[in-house]
């Protein structure tokens, strides 16, 4: 299995981006995938999951401004977010598990891509 993020990268407060996620590897009908974020510092948190009945679920801090979605054609993961703020500054990850509650269990990890938002 493996998971390669790109589109991070840096912009100003209020601005947007679109991280992508290809998957390969991992064929399971049943899954969760999802984007997780670690600042300096801070642990590691859960960003936006979603699961292969397309159930998504959002942190409070990012809900209204991130969207996860998924190209299954194309095995790709993607998560727009817009009106970034400076504390969503972070390496962020693209993740995948087995098709669980809540998606709180997630077995393959990407090598994250840093987005840092500035004031």
């Amino acid at each position: 299995v493996q998971l390669v993020e790109s589109g991070g990268g840096s912009v100003q407060s209020g601005g947007s981006l679109r991280l992508s996620c290809v998957v390969s590897g991992y064929t399971y009908s049943r899954y969760c995938m999802g984007w997780f974020r670690q600042a300096p510092g801070k642990e590691r948190e859960a960003v936006a999951v979603i699961d292969s009945n397309g159930i998504k679920n959002y942190a409070d801090s990012v809900r209204g401004r991130f969207t996860i979605s998924q190209d299954n054609a194309k095995n790709i993961l993607y998560l727009e977010m817009s009106s970034l703020k400076p504390d969503d500054t972070a390496m962020y990850y693209c993740a995948a598990g087995p098709f669980v509650r809540l998606c709180s269990q997630m077995h393959y990890w990407g090598q994250g891509t840093q987005v840092t938002v500035s004031s």
